[in-house]
């Protein structure tokens, strides 16, 4: 009786922190965004990003999928760029993972700052790509998707440049220590 009580506490608090880190994602994704002026789109950089990767090396490539893949999925549903929602689940689901994977991997479980650094900069392609392809489908041609790739690299940069100090941060603390 106590041990099942016990995993089903473990498996609220798990919804519960994971329910967190998509709406962390999410607001970060939604007020907190400035639209470039650049492409025909326009292009779009948010601290969702840097959230995302937080989440990734802070709780690992599970939690950290779920927060990017359904943060920013639901951020496209409710603000306009509905067509964009399937692309961004996958997307940014793989980048969160990857993230999450490379910054967890052999125990490090998020400490080695060059580990984090690793995973956001290996999960640039999937990005790049996976938008590129997004656009390539949604505009019908393989030229214009061109245009989004500086305004997506400043993204990924500005949520580098924060996630990496927050996380080293944030891995001090005795309640994110793993």
């Amino acid at each position: 009786m106590q041990k099942t009580q016990s995993r089903s506490r473990t498996q609220t608090f798990d919804l519960i922190l994971t329910a967190m880190l998509i709406a962390l994602v999410f607001v970060a994704t939604f007020f907190l965004n400035i639209r470039l002026p650049i492409a025909a789109n326009g292009g779009l950089v948010h601290l969702g990003t840097a959230m995302l990767f937080i989440a990734s090396i802070l709780f690992g490539p599970k939690k950290g999928a779920m927060a990017g893949a359904i943060g920013m999925g639901l951020f496209d549903l409710v603000s306009g760029w509905t067509l964009w929602a399937p692309f961004t689940f996958v997307v940014r689901g793989l980048q969160g993972y990857i993230v999450g994977k490379i910054a967890w991997s052999n125990g490090r479980n998020g400490t080695s700052v060059a580990f984090n650094l690793l995973g956001t900069i290996l999960s640039i392609p999937v990005m790049l790509a996976g938008y590129y392809v997004c656009e390539g489908v949604l505009y019908g041609s393989w030229i214009a998707p061109l245009a989004s790739i500086p305004g997506n690299l400043t993204q990924i940069v500005v949520g580098i440049c924060i996630a990496i100090p927050v996380g080293v941060v944030l891995k001090k603390v005795p309640v994110f220590k793993s």
